[in-house]
């Protein structure tokens, strides 16, 4: 089968209008059903999405030697069709702990050696810093990622979760393909200034928790209990009163959804579709049937009154919580 396709950039590949994310395979939500991880993938490549995301940090490595596999054991053309995006440079201990970020070009190119080795290929199609380094200028990192690309181990440069200043750094150092940032219904940061200077310089956006982590899926509700290794368990917008008053807005967007007759997290996604052709949603399904859910939002149409439905039933800022906990929200560029 094959999806409709979004450009990333006037620099970058052509790749499916959704993008499968799939750190959640690795543990960062809970406990993952392997066989099912790989189903999915398989699922996806099937279905006609080309763009597989994935960092080397998820789950120490285990997230690209699961993709390994899933593409070795995928058919031929499957295969070669995928596109791999992958974020580097978070510092991990053995019991999970967070140390930090290193975008360092010597750290640049000994993580892509790794990843190269574990994700089985010969070249890695995106490649981005997940986190700038607060000790190293972005034009060191993308510089060292830009020689990778001149020695064919990296086709395209990416950035993620960087602000306006940085974007425009990096871009004057290389060409940059897409900017990997968390943008949803309820995190709507982007529009200030990002997003105008991504589109001033031919910048796509890859979208990542176009459901808030499930949150704005439909399918949270408010007794849900989540182990301490699950993200959610420390997320901001899922503890206490924060969490009944988002579920709130769930519900005002789940009375649009049933009038157009389409699920809660389609109506989310297909949002995210509708802010511009430069936006490319990444959806983290970890079942084949959340991963059907999701394709469904390719065919949901919105037009303006829909939209300024949904935005009236979610507002901009509505949320309650950050979209991390405050130490991780001191690291970002992006919210500078």
């Amino acid at each position: 089968m094959t999806l409709r396709t979004r450009a990333l950039g006037t620099t970058g590949p052509q790749v499916s209008a959704l993008g499968l994310g799939c750190m959640g395979m690795s543990g960062m939500y809970g406990e993952a059903d392997r066989a099912e991880a790989i189903a999915t993938i398989h699922a996806a490549l099937e279905a006609g999405v080309t763009l597989l995301d994935t960092g080397d940090f998820y789950g120490m490595g285990h997230n690209e030697l699961l993709i390994n596999e899933a593409l070795r054991t995928a058919p031929a053309a499957l295969r070669e069709n995928a596109r791999l995006s992958v974020k580097f440079g978070a510092l991990r201990g053995p019991d999970g702990d967070w140390y930090g970020f290193d975008g360092s070009p010597a750290a640049v190119k000994t993580f892509a050696a790794y990843s190269l080795q574990r994700l089985g290929v010969d070249h890695i199609d995106v490649y981005r810093p997940a986190r700038l380094d607060p000790d190293v200028p972005i034009e060191e990192t993308v510089g060292a990622i830009a020689e990778l690309v001149e020695k064919g181990y990296v086709r395209h440069i990416g950035l993620s979760e960087v602000g306006a200043d940085t974007i425009r750094r990096a871009a004057a150092t290389a060409p940059i393909a897409d900017l990997q940032i968390e943008y949803a219904l309820i995190s709507r940061g982007p529009e200030r200034e990002i997003l105008p200077t991504l589109r001033e310089l031919g910048i796509a956006v890859t979208a990542y928790g176009v459901l808030s982590r499930g949150l704005i899926s439909g399918h949270v509700t408010a007794g849900q209990k989540y182990a301490a290794t699950d993200f959610r368990a420390h997320s901001p917008r899922f503890q206490g009163d924060n969490l009944q008053h988002n579920l709130d807005l769930v519900e005002s967007l789940r009375k649009i959804a049933e009038q157009k007759g389409v699920s809660v997290a389609q109506i989310a996604i297909a949002w995210v579709l509708a802010r511009g052709e430069d936006i490319v949603p990444l959806v983290g399904a970890r079942t084949r049937g959340r991963l059907d859910e999701a394709l469904g939002a390719l065919d949901v149409n919105l037009d303006a009154a829909d939209l300024a439905a949904i935005e009236a039933a979610v507002p901009a800022d509505a949320a309650a919580g950050g979209r991390y906990a405050p130490a991780q929200m001191a690291m970002l560029d992006s919210e500078r």
